[in-house]
């Protein structure tokens, strides 16, 4: 099993659901009380929301960055960046990490395109939303990412830092988030990214009126793709030949 390297805190919230999601599929794969084996380097989140707010990315890069550099020192074979917005520097982690890091974007547009999904809803950050990095990543993959209006966007900000990175799930926002939804579908959205790695923590992917997709979870099975392409299944005779021969 090859070693997972997370850089995670971003928040800690959305970093332990990491946690559970790959041990789970390990645990699922392997059988029994096989675990992951894998690396953290948990951050400030407060230091780095602090460099967002002041457009200092150059700087949040060289912190996420740093902590990579250090996970390959310790052995991690691959580097996750626990969150979606920071993968604006996604780019200068993994130059200075050295590492393969498995970008969270396009592991989500690749399950899209399998389904068959070609303009998604995007719920996210307002950086995530409104910066080019994630659209244009998607429209790589012949996505065309839709995004709420500008006071949605602002108010699905705030739930994200105010609330669900605080640990408050609320219904009352719940509501406001599938009101979104269902505005986005009758404008032609044909599925829905929770494009931020706490959005999890308040909408289930199975239970909204468009096809949902928790980019949490398909970002985790891919790490677990890759730590265990050469690994036995848990099935007697089953081999892992390949990091795409696993269907998690």
């Amino acid at each position: 099993m090859k070693t997972i390297g997370l850089i995670g805190g971003m928040s800690w919230e959305s970093t332990t659901t990491y946690y559970r999601y790959i041990n789970e599929a390990v645990r699922d794969k392997l059988g029994g009380l096989s675990s992951a084996d894998l690396l953290l380097s948990s951050l400030d989140f407060a230091s780095i929301v602090a460099l967002q707010k002041a457009d200092r990315w150059d700087d949040a890069g060289s912190v996420l960055g740093g902590a990579g550099a250090r996970l390959a020192r310790a052995g991690a074979d691959c580097i996750l960046i626990c969150t979606n917005t920071m993968h604006l520097v996604a780019d200068k982690v993994e130059r200075m990490s050295g590492l393969p890091l498995i970008n969270i974007i396009d592991e989500t547009a690749d399950v899209l395109k399998g389904d068959g999904c070609r303009r998604p809803l995007l719920l996210a950050t307002r950086y995530t939303m409104e910066h080019g990095f994630y659209s244009d990543r998607m429209a790589s993959h012949g996505i065309d990412v839709l995004v709420p209006a500008a006071e949605e966007r602002q108010r699905i900000h705030a739930t994200i830092f105010d609330e669900l990175c605080q640990g408050i799930i609320s219904d009352a926002s719940r509501a406001e988030m599938m009101g979104i939804i269902e505005r986005a579908a009758s404008q032609g959205a044909d599925s829905v990214i929770l494009g931020c790695t706490e959005i999890q923590l308040l909408l289930d992917p199975r239970a909204l009126p468009l096809p949902g997709y928790d980019s949490t979870e398909l970002h985790a099975k891919a790490a677990v793709r890759f730590a265990l392409s050469g690994e036995a299944l848990a099935n007697p005779g089953a081999a892992i030949k390949g990091v795409k021969d696993l269907s998690l």
